[in-house]
């Protein structure tokens, strides 16, 4: 038995389909029964659990071989990270109560960066599991693709997206979620000793330049991306209704100055099937209406 968090989700989504049609079984983790409808009715074991409660988590992992764990996103953390750090705590008592066989953690590239930023918050978490005395792999996947969702209308309406990636050519290691949650099932299913670190991304960097280049691809309409300049951010973010934009404003500046990355630029990282260009399809064909 397979257990799984964030069905809900992008990438929870992904493994307990990768799973399911590899004719595994899953026991999807939801808050409440009603989200485990759908999951049930495909197959799935369901189990109630969630980051705020370590002993129904507990449950919810036991016996079971292996389980995939991540934490809720969180781009407007408190100071300090003391959201991230309450579930943490919640989710290391859990796998340590649980009686499970191994762990595949969702973490990020740049985990492991030691400048301030807001993906301190999964190297927080990696710290906090590395002592179960479980088998346990971090997964650090690299910039969702699917980020760009929120650049679909503005491509198709106005044929501008704007980028807080910069400079515009400048490519990036990015992966999109249907391929972490399918590697994420595959090494579910590996046997390893200890902890390991496995980086993902996809077998081309992408550029935001790339990104128009898709969008214009798919819309049929020309399309490119325009520099949001860094001075505006802070407002942009406060804005949009942000507290403490600080953290999210660090990140952008690790990829964009390059401290953000895999240590030897993505050489060992596994790689993706899926290009930009089939991931914005995607999301267009998603957000048709």
């Amino acid at each position: 038995m397979f257990a799984v968090m964030g069905v809900t989700g992008r990438v929870g989504g992904a493994v307990v389909r990768t799973l399911l049609a590899d004719g595994l079984p899953v026991r999807a983790i939801v808050r409440d029964a009603v989200k485990g409808e759908a999951f049930a009715a495909k197959g799935c074991e369901i189990a109630i659990g969630d980051l705020d409660n370590a002993d129904a988590l507990a449950a919810a992992f036991a016996g079971c071989e292996a389980a995939f764990v991540m934490l809720p996103s969180q781009f407007d953390p408190s100071p300090g990270f003391a959201e991230a750090r309450a579930k943490i705590a919640v989710l290391r008592e859990a796998l340590a109560k649980g009686l499970l066989g191994k762990v595949v953690a969702l973490s990020t590239i740049g985990a492991n960066a030691t400048q301030p930023n807001l993906l301190n918050q999964l190297g927080l978490m990696e710290q906090a599991l590395s002592d179960l005395g479980l088998p346990v792999t971090f997964l650090r996947a690299a910039w969702f693709m699917e980020n760009a969702m929120w650049d679909v209308a503005p491509a198709r309406e106005t044929g501008v997206i704007q980028s807080y990636l910069q400079p515009l050519d400048r490519p990036v290691p990015m992966i999109a979620t249907d391929d972490v949650g399918r590697t994420a099932a595959e090494l579910l299913r590996e046997n390893w000793i200890g902890v390991r670190v496995v980086e993902l991304e996809a077998a081309e960097r992408v550029s935001p330049n790339a990104i128009a280049s898709a969008f214009a691809k798919t819309l049929q309409r020309p399309v490119q991306a325009e520099i949001v300049p860094r001075a505006d951010w802070e407002g942009i973010f406060t804005g949009q209704g942000m507290k403490n934009p600080a953290p999210r404003m660090q990140m952008l500046d690790g990829f964009n100055e390059g401290w953000i990355d895999f240590a030897d630029r993505g050489v060992k990282a596994r790689k993706g099937r899926i290009s930009i260009e089939q991931a914005i399809a995607a999301l267009v064909a998603k957000h048709a209406n």
